[in-house]
């Protein structure tokens, strides 16, 4: 396969991952900012997740106070803003328009059905309402969109390169995610055991789709340890660390080449650390600094498919 053609599929995958799993991170801290609390753990929630994204400072130089307004108008609609919604939609819009012709018509019109309705005025939320069922439609397209991948598209190389892109791109949010409440959140003053304690752990588990079966499988109350469990090492947990880096490792040795070697070996390296390893160990190190230590591990693995598969050597 063309390194282009590769690389706009990959690209194109992880820009609509990377905007469903941005509404739900900030999904799960809108949720947390409208119960009873004071305007400064409010605002706390909010600078932990511009800080866990990389946003912090981009934030700091385009608006004031850090407000849910503030982030929202920032993560969401902020045209300038790589990192927003918008501009995540938009840039998957233009990967897979690049590529129309190894795509199904229907992956294209999800695509660009999504890209149009954001583009609607009408879409801008104005109310707490609203702002909820925004979140829901972005889920709901990036749904839509993997379902007709997974049900329409011919199972060849850009088929393992767009779900390559999925999931390199899951695991990072899952760790993002999970650090934003462990580690900058319950640390600044929060009741360990509380009531406010135990409904954010429980909309963090609403944030990946996993409140249900955290309740399947332990079926007893919600604790940091079985939430971390949960989400780092259970194989069957669809946004769990483990079974993203389960499907980056498949789909890698799926695609190899003659350079790709290392970077194959690093992948299986990083699923066996979480195929054989134990929640115990990792509470030992520090969740937060596992977390890092595996943030910084799948930024290689996304560095390397880059120069291994998707830079041509005549660019």
């Amino acid at each position: 396969m063309l390194s282009r053609t590769a690389d706009h599929l990959y690209w194109m995958a992880r820009y609509t991952e990377r905007a469903e799993n941005l509404a739900r991170m900030l999904e799960v801290n809108y949720r947390m900012s409208l119960l009873p609390q004071g305007s400064e753990i409010v605002e706390q929630g909010w600078i932990a997740t511009l800080t866990i994204i990389g946003l912090m400072d981009a934030f700091k130089q385009r608006y004031g106070a850090v407000t849910p307004a503030n982030a929202i108008a920032f993560l969401v609609f902020d045209r300038d803003n790589p990192m927003s919604i918008y501009s995540c939609v938009r840039a998957a819009r233009e990967n897979a328009r690049a590529v129309r012709g190894t795509l199904t018509s229907e992956i294209w019109e999800s695509i660009n059905a999504t890209w149009l309705e954001m583009r609607v005025a009408g879409m801008r939320p104005s109310s707490e309402a609203e702002v909820g069922n925004f979140f829901e439609w972005v889920k709901y397209r990036s749904h839509l969109t993997r379902g007709v991948v997974q049900g329409t598209m011919l199972r060849d190389e850009a088929w393992h390169f767009t779900w390559l892109g999925t999931y390199l791109e899951r695991s990072d949010s899952t760790a993002r995610i999970l650090d934003v409440k462990y580690h900058l959140l319950l640390p600044r003053g929060e009741k360990a055991g509380g009531a406010a304690d135990y409904y954010q752990w429980g909309a963090l588990l609403n944030s990946v789709s996993a409140f249900e079966i955290y309740r399947r499988v332990y079926r007893d109350l919600i604790t940091p340890r079985r939430v971390a469990e949960l989400l780092v090492l259970r194989a069957d947990m669809p946004r769990s660390l483990h079974r993203c880096v389960s499907q980056v490792y498949t789909h890698l040795t799926a695609v190899r080449n003659s350079q790709s070697a290392e970077t194959e070996r690093r992948a299986g390296e990083l699923h066996a650390s979480l195929l054989f390893g134990r929640i115990e160990h990792i509470f030992e190190l520090g969740l937060h600094e596992y977390l890092v230590q595996f943030m910084g591990r799948t930024r290689d693995l996304g560095e390397r498919v880059s120069r291994d598969f998707l830079v041509s050597s005549a660019d």
